[in-house]
């Protein structure tokens, strides 16, 4: 899956951007207090896409 497109469906879900690191982009849901690393790739592997949703809190993305 596109990073772009992980990335939309995460916003549209409640989550925000909390700080940019060297590698990672770590996110936030602030509705359930968790957070998430997303990798800096342009291409995001589906099984990382849903565990970086469960750690967040939210409905994974199919």
């Amino acid at each position: 899956m596109k990073k772009n497109q992980l990335l939309k469906y995460l916003r549209s879900n409640g989550c925000k951007l909390l700080k940019e690191g060297s590698r990672h982009s770590w996110w936030h849901n602030p509705e359930k207090n968790t957070l998430s690393a997303v990798p800096r790739h342009s291409e995001i592997n589906d099984i990382l896409a849903k565990k970086i949703c469960k750690d967040l809190g939210i409905k994974p993305i199919k």
